[in-house]
């Protein structure tokens, strides 16, 4: 095995580590959100200014990105989708806590930043060959 295949499958296995990750841990929030429904989002939409109905994109950004993302097709997009989602979800629910830090001196929204930089990550690195498209997919 050449240094270069090992290389690749490490760089590969750091993707699906941070594909599977991400894809779970915002999926989750979709789930609760299917069970319990985008009300709270939706209102939050709709004090913003904004038409309620926009709140449902919250199923796009947390059950239809993490699955794409968690799968691999075209996980790009599904990245992308996800920091959008982060974004509007830190504008609308977080901006107070923008510059605070919590008790134990972390950052107030570093759950919500980190979620952010990973799916950033996703976007900018692609999902890698352990995915149901592969390396060889432009937006994968």
């Amino acid at each position: 095995m050449t240094t270069m295949t090992i290389n690749s499958n490490c760089a590969d296995t750091g993707k699906l580590i941070l594909r599977v990750t991400l894809a779970v841990l915002i999926l989750l929030h979709g789930v609760s959100k299917l069970m319990n429904g985008a009300d709270f989002i939706t209102g939050l939409v709709s004090q913003a200014g904004f038409p309620a109905i926009l709140g449902n994109l919250v199923y796009v950004g947390e059950v239809i990105a993490p699955l794409l993302v968690l799968l691999g097709l075209w996980a790009r997009i599904g990245g992308l989708i996800i920091a959008i989602n982060m974004v509007v979800a830190i504008l609308l629910v977080h901006t107070g806590e923008l510059l605070h830090i919590n008790q134990t001196g972390g950052w107030a929204l570093e759950l919500q930043g980190m979620y952010l930089a990973a799916a950033l990550s996703v976007f900018f690195l692609g999902a890698g060959r352990f995915s149901i498209q592969g390396n060889g997919q432009r937006w994968n």
